[in-house]
């Protein structure tokens, strides 16, 4: 199959489940087929960098990046990098890292928005690739994914992870 050099809203990816996807802007050329890019999930994608995110912690196993529709100001999605589409069928040591390594991210944020904690929510509806999302929440109902989301500009994204990114570093 003829490799993709840009994305240029493709027939093959659901506009459903990618919204705005042809407005998706690389900033590395893709050298994947429209097989790969079939089943390779958006999370994926982030992962090899070839869509942009505002990152804010990685490591061999997980990456942790600002949710462009967010509920609230610092709510980061936390995902590991193999791509599996069910949380729970992560394997054992994969589920107790990944809330180790996103301890310090949700304390980070605690820090760095006014809000009463840290919640944390497992959907999976909306990506095919296991995450969690933290949201700094006060109330049960920050977390109500019906809500309207935020829409932020780059500076706004740039600046709400400088705030973590600062936390984090303490």
């Amino acid at each position: 199959m003829e490799p993709l050099n840009e994305n240029d809203g493709h027939p093959w990816i659901h506009p459903g489940r990618f919204p705005g996807f042809a407005q998706w802007k690389l900033e590395k050329p893709s050298l994947i087929t429209q097989a790969q890019i079939y089943t390779m999930t958006i999370f994926t994608r982030i992962i090899q960098g070839e869509i942009p995110a505002y990152r804010i912690k990685e490591d061999d196993f997980f990456l942790a990046f600002l949710d462009i529709h967010p509920l609230r100001e610092g709510h980061t999605l936390v995902i590991p990098k193999t791509e599996t589409d069910h949380f729970f069928d992560l394997d054992e040591k994969f589920l107790s890292r990944i809330l180790i390594f996103a301890q310090p991210i949700a304390r980070a944020i605690e820090k760095s928005f006014r809000c009463d904690r840290c919640g944390i929510s497992v959907v999976g509806l909306e990506v095919p690739h296991a995450h969690m999302h933290l949201i700094p929440i006060d109330q049960i109902s920050d977390m109500d994914f019906k809500k309207p989301k935020l829409k932020l500009s780059p500076e706004a994204f740039r600046e709400v992870q400088e705030k973590i990114l600062a936390n984090l570093k303490r």
